[in-house]
């Protein structure tokens, strides 16, 4: 038990427990800021480990700057990274817009019908007459489906 005190007082570990309760809460209240302040927390740690002769006050002003530096420098791009990546199907399919499809059967006014499109079946539908074997342009995609026009 006294070897577990002795590790708990060392201020190099309570950094960096401090740092990991920071790392859960972010966790349970997400945002990519409370993150930030875990890392403060290891960098003091780790800077402890190195020269352990730091006072609270130059602990506590090195977790500040590093808490900061690092919500201002990397927050924006790895929220980029981390939230933006849902975003990629809806970037896919605009890239549909334009492009060539195939009726795979005559559509049926206000239900539509099926396309061939970039090798696999599609729901589609149209505003116009559609019958099987025609060319079509793809002008929007809803959902699953796609909305096509006759060439």
């Amino acid at each position: 038990m006294d070897n577990l005190s002795e590790i708990l007082a060392n201020p190099a570990v309570i950094w960096f427990l401090v740092g990991l309760g920071f790392l859960i809460l972010e966790f349970v209240v997400p945002g990519l800021i409370i993150l930030f302040f875990g890392v403060g927390c290891w960098f003091v740690s780790l800077w402890i480990l190195i020269a352990p002769d730091f006072s609270f006050s130059y602990q506590l002003l090195i977790f500040l700057i590093t808490s900061i530096l690092s919500l201002v420098l990397f927050r924006k791009s790895l929220k980029k990274w981390l939230y933006d990546e849902q975003n990629d199907a809806d970037e896919d399919f605009e890239g549909y817009i334009g492009k060539h499809c195939i009726a795979d059967s005559d559509f049926l006014s206000g239900i539509g019908g099926k396309v061939s499109f970039n090798g696999s079946l599609w729901n589609a539908h149209s505003d116009k007459e559609v019958k099987k074997g025609d060319t079509l342009i793809v002008k929007a995609v809803e959902g699953i489906s796609l909305i096509v026009e006759p060439i």
